[in-house]
């Protein structure tokens, strides 16, 4: 058995839980925000069997998409610099952490 992790753009998350749950793999959805942006994000939780991990991967990887996104340029006015160009990030796509269970039980 493991678990999934995966952390991803809250815009991905719905059609993503949709394609896992039309597979018949259940998923707990989180509700998370991130460091770097303070965006929203979505992770997931899914507790599999090993021989489904890369099915799992694989429409994470399909459906999360990565864009490019325009942000407010953020300079402190104290530093002398008098521009407020907004600058651009990639959003998107997904973080995928999987991990061993040793133990698992449903009650």
């Amino acid at each position: 058995m493991k678990l999934v992790i995966a952390i991803m753009n809250k815009n991905d998350a719905n059609v993503v839980v949709d394609a896992l749950n039309e597979k018949g793999i259940q998923v707990t959805k989180l509700s998370t925000a991130g460091g770097f942006l303070r965006s929203g994000n979505t992770t997931l939780l899914i507790g599999i069997e090993e021989h489904k991990v890369d099915q799992v991967i694989s429409i994470i990887s399909e459906l999360s998409s990565e864009r490019k996104q325009l942000m407010p340029n953020a300079i402190p006015p104290e530093l002398g610099i008098s521009t407020m160009l907004p600058f651009e990030v990639t959003i998107g796509g997904a973080t995928i952490f999987v991990l061993n269970i040793d133990r698992y039980k449903k009650v």
